[in-house]
């Protein structure tokens, strides 16, 4: 180990601002919590960021630049021997995403979901055939894989070809300022920002087919007027793939006079922190999820949840959350009903949550990640 103690690279591309523009998904949240949470668990963390194609090392700030974009780098990795390596100066390089090529140091990367290889309808269409073979080349380079939940493990093996033997299971989680209660006046102020009334029906995360928004809008709308009037439907998320026809089903129930509000620009993680804390009810009825980092954000703001019962869902929500089949809309209606209208089974998905949220930190997810570079560097 170098000295000081044990040294850790950081791949966190996918937190440049210059590539985020501010939002950042599921990928970019983790890797944040990774750079925020490694030190304190015991390790030197050094950031290291790929440089776009064609803009070289512009943009970069978050991480030191590597020498070449991933797309030279892979190349580069293709053509050579195996026994070529880039030089990192580190004990251990951890990849955050899919961009993986052979280090002089032991590779771990998390691999969050199959999903480009499993579900490709999904995702974008752009080169999606060369990008998921050199997603699976990319695995094949790591030294030992982390995966989100045990649900993944069985995917990575069937898409990735990972050995099961090299693959560590580490979840997610929220930072502890999550399980606090933030202050009221600032909760007020920011849903009074967004025109937001207390109490609403709120689903977080990207657009794109797989988070099933469209049918969470079919769900909502089978319910009566009176309660849409009273809880209004919060969708907060940026544009995805494939979300052209969601975003103008949107707009028509809105210019039918819904209650529908959809915040695509909202970035800030005190704002969202305030979103979450002034919902009524938490729906999130994805159809695949490698773990599903906003159910517990919900679980923390003690906010009541409806979880789809498909992929990882049921491991994170262990019983805590109403579960649906996410492809039955009414399914999901009666659900959201329920939790809007029934103060017991409120009561107890609160309590419940609240138990999973203290047991699903970031500082938990660091500890156990230093575990793997552990394990990895004393093989």
């Amino acid at each position: 180990m170098k000295s000081g103690g044990l040294s850790v690279g950081l791949g966190t591309t996918m937190i440049e601002p210059g590539l985020t523009g501010g939002r950042l998904d599921g990928i970019g949240v983790y890797t944040r919590a990774l750079l925020r949470h490694l030190p304190q668990a015991g390790c030197a963390v050094q950031p290291f960021s790929w440089p776009r194609p064609r803009t070289g090392k512009a943009g970069i700030s978050i991480g030191a630049p590597m020498p070449q974009s991933f797309e030279q780098a892979s190349l580069v990795d293709l053509a050579t021997p195996a026994a070529h390596r880039v030089h990192m100066p580190v004990d251990v390089f951890h990849a955050t995403d899919y961009r993986i090529v052979r280090m002089d140091c032991p590779v771990v990367a998390s691999l969050h979901d199959a999903l480009p290889i499993k579900y490709p309808e999904w995702c974008n269409p752009r080169l999606r055939t060369v990008k998921n073979w050199l997603q699976r080349k990319a695995a094949a380079k790591a030294d030992h894989v982390i995966a989100l939940s045990h649900f993944a493990i069985d995917e990575l093996v069937e898409c990735f070809g990972v050995d099961p033997r090299r693959i560590s299971v580490v979840p997610c989680g929220v930072d502890d300022e999550w399980l606090e209660v933030p202050e009221p006046a600032a909760v007020a102020a920011t849903l009074a920002a967004n025109k937001l009334q207390p109490g609403y029906f709120l689903t977080v995360g990207t657009l794109q087919p797989r988070k099933n928004i469209g049918r969470l809008i079919d769900a909502w709308l089978m319910l009566s007027p009176s309660l849409r009037a009273e809880r209004a439907l919060v969708i907060v998320g940026a544009r995805g793939a494939r979300s052209e026809e969601l975003a103008a089903r949107i707009a028509a129930v809105q210019a039918d006079g819904e209650n529908l509000v959809w915040l695509d620009s909202l970035t800030d993680p005190q704002a969202l922190r305030h979103v979450y804390a002034g919902a009524g009810v938490f729906v999130f009825p994805s159809l695949y999820e490698g773990f599903g980092i906003p159910v517990v954000e919900a679980f923390a703001s003690n906010v009541p949840v409806v979880a789809s019962n498909a992929s990882s869902l049921p491991e994170v929500t262990q019983g805590a959350a109403l579960d649906v089949d996410p492809l039955d809309a009414g399914q999901i209606m009666e659900a959201m009903r329920t939790l809007a209208q029934d103060g017991a089974a409120r009561a107890r998905c609160i309590a419940a949550g609240r138990v999973r949220a203290e047991r699903l930190t970031w500082r938990a997810t660091a500890r156990l990640t230093l575990d793997v570079y552990r394990a990895v560097l004393s093989q």
